[in-house]
């Protein structure tokens, strides 16, 4: 009889121990957003505390890198949970093997390639010697840049050999002093910057080269933090939509939150959300259009043979 009570016991604590284990995983999240007003509902969801508010207790860390490809490799270690990025580098990880799929949409923005030269008025009219800041290749300015070039060259890689990786914060200082790069192509508040000097003129936007609109920033989750959080990934999709809808119905509310997580005036932070062309919306645009330029021109391998494929369920996705 001891020796069964001793088995017995040895059970209940294992069975508490891992209890107590998945507990302390079910409650911790770990986030990682890019720069600039197109993550602007993850600002008002930390400030504002929504996913505390819908979950007590969890446990939320938020990460800010420079590109897709240091949330991917961060992902794969297991350091974080969900990513928010643009579409393209999203597929691009996906059809290398990447395990995440998309759970909402996040902003449409105003994108533009942005130069201070005088000379040049369209993509026609760059020379060997200029060099273009974006933030990686494959983002979506490097995809959008080569669906323009594909119209005007028929090569949609005519212009690679001029790209410079930056980051949005640091491209923009090297354009406003005119170092090191002659273009820039960006997303707000450093478009609505550059653009603010008289010398600085676009001489491309994002719609022109999509021929449409299009979801500029998305979020995607792993599949296994999908799989084995489920109560922390619907709280967490549920605290993004609320966020969403704060600023869309609070938006001078939401500058005033914004102005200082952006260290701007709120009046320009007012003027910056509620732009034309910016807007905050879960549906996602642009998708399919996406899908089938990267995999004609060899960006990726494959084409997914189902939404379902890189979608979670409940996404709302407009073809």
């Amino acid at each position: 009889m001891r020796k069964y009570s001793a088995i017995i016991l040895i059970s209940i604590l294992f069975i508490l121990l891992l209890s107590g284990c998945k507990k302390e995983v079910e409650n911790r999240i770990s986030i990682a957003e890019q720069y600039g007003l197109a993550y602007a509902p993850l600002q008002i969801m930390k400030a504002k505390g929504f996913l505390e508010k819908n979950l007590p207790g969890i446990e939320v860390n938020w990460e800010q890198l420079g590109n897709t490809a240091a949330i991917r490799e961060a992902m794969l270690a297991g350091k974080l949970d969900i990513g928010f990025m643009a579409i393209p580098p999203f597929l691009i990880a996906w059809d290398k093997g990447m395990k995440w799929k998309i759970i909402s949409g996040l902003s449409i923005s105003p994108l533009g390639l942005v130069t201070y030269r005088d000379d040049i008025k369209s993509i026609r009219d760059f020379s060997p010697e200029d060099r273009i800041a974006l933030p990686q290749p494959g983002s979506i300015q490097h995809i959008l840049l080569s669906m323009a070039c594909e119209r005007e060259f028929s090569n949609p890689r005519k212009l690679d050999d001029l790209l410079v990786t930056m980051a949005h914060p640091d491209g923009m200082n090297a354009l406003l002093s005119r170092k090191e790069i002659t273009a820039h192509f960006t997303s707000p508040p450093y478009i609505f910057k550059e653009l603010k000097d008289g010398k600085m003129h676009q001489i491309l936007s994002g719609k022109e080269a999509m021929g449409k609109e299009f979801t500029f920033i998305v979020g995607a989750a792993t599949e296994k933090f999908y799989d084995n959080n489920p109560r922390v990934y619907k709280a967490f999709v549920s605290s993004l939509r609320e966020a969403i809808d704060f600023i869309n119905d609070h938006p001078e509310e939401a500058a005033a939150i914004l102005a200082t997580e952006y260290n701007l005036p709120e009046e320009e932070v007012l003027k910056y959300i509620t732009w034309p062309g910016m807007k905050y919306t879960p549906v996602i645009k642009g998708l399919d259009e996406f899908a089938h330029f990267l995999k004609k021109n060899n960006y990726i391998s494959k084409i997914y043979a189902s939404r379902e494929e890189v979608i979670w369920e409940d996404v709302k996705d407009e073809k």
